[in-house]
């Protein structure tokens, strides 16, 4: 026993206390305010019961910050979370990966924007469409618009109008803005280049059948099917499109997006230098 402890570089008493199991075994970590601090993470997790233990630490460390308290750490949420079964289930599913050399994120605001468009169904069986356009740095859904029709080119011209008019403050943009979409068209359309032209803005078109191309569009259409048509009632049109409106701007405000260190695309946006804010 003195040799191995020695060799080991660890006390005799230690290993004699492992071998004859008399060492007191740990139990579950308590601390001062976990109940509080559950109730609070029960509450987030009702109203947004897609988001995972980071989201809602990010929306914990926001409403502590707001009220003068300390932060909390995401460490601690998780366990608290994994303690009451309120994770999320792991993702079992396997893809095969696809390569993609290119880069999509832009180093500042007001490079590029990528536009997508999107449907689901209400519960009296009536589709509703939805376009958008966001900003490939900030995350920002810059303009967007709704229908119980489908997505015609006048309506994506006329968001193309609005996000120049929304960004810049004028009728057309002061430099060249890239705009990423698909092959659909909707956005393809001779239209909709003339128009472009005219808003100093670059058309440009993913290849076929590479939906990696425009990740951030199709990753924004995963996160708006997740965490906002899924887990709300709609009922029916009408309702559908009055609650779109609200979800974009609860997107834009409130939801905590990870490569912008868990802030909000508008957070974000506050915190740049004057210099570098895209409005």
């Amino acid at each position: 026993m003195k040799r191995i402890a020695e060799t080991l570089g660890v006390a005799r008493s230690n290993l004699i206390e492992r071998a004859g199991g008399k060492r007191p075994k740990r139990g579950p970590q308590t601390r001062a305010g976990d109940a509080e601090l559950t109730s609070d993470i029960r509450r987030l997790v009702d109203s947004r019961p897609s988001y995972g233990y980071r989201r809602i630490a990010a929306l914990l460390k926001r409403e502590r910050r707001s009220a003068g308290h300390d932060p909390v750490n995401a460490k601690r949420v998780y366990r608290l979370m994994k303690k009451s079964g309120l994770l999320l289930a792991r993702h079992t599913g396997r893809r095969t990966p696809r390569a993609h050399d290119g880069t999509i994120m832009t180093s500042r605001s007001n490079e590029r924007w990528c536009s997508d468009a999107l449907e689901f169904t209400c519960w009296k069986w009536r589709d509703r469409a939805v376009a958008f356009a966001l900003d490939s740095h900030d995350r920002e859904v810059i303009s967007w618009v709704a229908t119980t029709a489908g997505i015609s080119g006048e309506m994506i011209r006329d968001m193309m109008v609005h996000c120049v008019e929304q960004r810049f403050a004028d009728i057309r943009a002061p430099r060249k803005v890239q705009w990423l979409t698909d092959n659909g068209s909707i956005f393809a359309a001779y239209r909709n280049l003339e128009i472009a032209a005219a808003l100093n803005l670059e058309p440009c078109f993913t290849p076929v059948e590479s939906p990696e191309s425009n990740g951030m569009a199709e990753a924004f259409v995963k996160t708006f099917k997740r965490e906002y048509v899924r887990v709300n009632p709609i009922p029916d049109a009408s309702t559908a499109l009055q609650r779109i409106d609200q979800w974009m701007e609860d997107y834009n405000s409130e939801h905590p997006h990870s490569r912008l260190g868990y802030r909000s695309p508008r957070e974000y946006i506050a915190s740049l230098k004057p210099a570098e804010c895209p409005v």
